[in-house]
């Protein structure tokens, strides 16, 4: 096949391709080690749970945790309800003198597995403040410690946005909420595996991610909840079997679990290595394009973003049309949880980016199997696709002329 036909997939930050090694460790579980974990009277139940208790092991390492510290969920989606809602529910406070259940503070850029939880919490009688990134992106914890209250009781901030990549100021915020004796989550999903944690330094009360984000199985995923200074308690979502200290009852999923521990010891072991090489890729994009293109921005900051990932808007190009012009690119225009909304990205727009930029941005994510062949053919197609839809843009041609568009007054009948 000519490789120049292949589809390119710069989509790593919405899933990842599952490492073989992921799948070979995977795949007894599916047949020979068929046990259920739960099933504790003989030889098939115990060796479900030894692996499940390997992969506890495993996925503790790459965040500096303890294994019994690790719940197991569906996935990070799971993980943010129960990390939100469960501390919530067990923390719910009125202060003396005020009516309600306790403050929550989050950031209207997070992700919709956050936001969601929060404006239901909202409904249900708790106050949420919502903080308004500035137009890097960056959320630092001047700005949390502006937004807390007395009656503060969870402080929800992500470390890596999924669609800028931009880096928040986690173990700060970490320290400031524990200063102040408020449990503190991390949505982490873009962060771990990618970048060096370490749970107890940074400060982390409950810290949520996911297989599929790093080269392991879709259906899987882990929570952190801390056990010491402080003991965090979390009310659980459903009932049943008493699975996983009680706070996610329903049968282990054996075979993802596996698969889930065995991607986090490979992304412990060569994440080091990877990060630089993502960084060069992710740096020759930006540059080559925004070179090559005008009035062409890069969002999020200049600097402190995950090295895979990058968002880029190209002016005076419809956003649908511009996706449809590069069909060979696997990439989005924002996060995969909502990319079947025709409205511009919300993320953008919190950053103060226009609707028309908004809509005409690509989030491109590299990852473990993304090739500089593959980088330069992006490049290649991309400004193609850019150059050919400018063409047909009356507005670009003003641009061209020098007539500043933003101060055209259209006539309307």
């Amino acid at each position: 096949m000519n490789p120049s036909k292949n589809p390119i997939y710069l989509d790593n930050a919405a899933t990842t391709r599952c490492d073989p090694r992921v799948v070979e460790a995977m795949f007894p579980y599916f047949s020979e080690k068929f046990g259920n974990a739960g099933s504790r009277n003989h030889r098939f139940g115990w060796e479900a749970e030894d692996a499940i208790e390997q992969a506890r092991e495993q996925c503790a390492a790459v965040i500096g945790a303890q294994a019994k510290e690790v719940v197991f969920t569906s996935g990070a989606t799971e993980s943010n309800n129960l990390a939100v809602k469960g501390a919530a529910e067990i923390y719910a406070r009125a202060p003396q003198g005020q009516r309600g259940r306790g403050h929550i503070v989050t950031v209207a850029h997070e992700h919709k597995a956050v936001l969601d939880p929060v404006h239901r919490l909202e409904r249900e009688g708790f106050d949420a403040t919502f903080i308004s990134p500035p137009p890097d992106g960056v959320i630092t914890a001047a700005m949390v410690e502006a937004a807390i209250r007395p009656d503060t009781i969870l402080v929800s901030v992500m470390w890596a946005n999924n669609e800028l990549g931009t880096i928040n100021e986690v173990p700060e915020i970490g320290r400031l909420c524990h200063s102040k004796e408020i449990i503190f989550h991390t949505d982490a999903t873009q962060w771990v595996g990618k970048m060096p944690t370490n749970v107890e330094a940074d400060c982390i009360d409950l810290l949520s991610w996911s297989a599929h984000k790093i080269y392991g199985p879709k259906g899987v995923g882990g929570l952190y909840v801390r056990r010491r200074k402080p003991r965090v308690r979390l009310e659980a979502l459903q009932d049943g079997g008493g699975q996983e200290r009680g706070m996610r009852s329903g049968t282990h999923n054996v075979t993802g679990i596996v698969g889930f521990g065995k991607a986090c010891e490979l992304c412990r072991d060569e994440a080091d290595a990877e990060r630089p090489r993502l960084l060069a890729l992710r740096t020759k994009l930006e540059r080559e394009l925004t070179s090559r293109l005008d009035v062409t921005q890069v969002n999020g900051h200049a600097t402190r973003r995950i090295p895979g990932t990058a968002n880029i808007s190209f002016a005076f190009v419809e956003g649908e049309s511009l996706m449809m012009g590069v069909r060979e690119i696997a990439c989005s225009s924002g996060s995969a949880c909502t990319s079947a909304s025709l409205e511009p990205s919300y993320v953008l727009k919190s950053l103060g980016i226009g609707d028309e930029m908004a809509h005409s941005s690509l989030r491109l994510s590299m990852g473990r199997w993304t090739t500089a062949e593959e980088i330069d053919r992006a490049i290649s197609l991309i400004e193609g696709a850019v150059n050919h839809l400018r063409k047909l843009s009356p507005l670009y041609d003003l641009h061209k002329e020098g007539v500043d568009i933003s101060k055209i007054v259209w006539q309307t009948h």
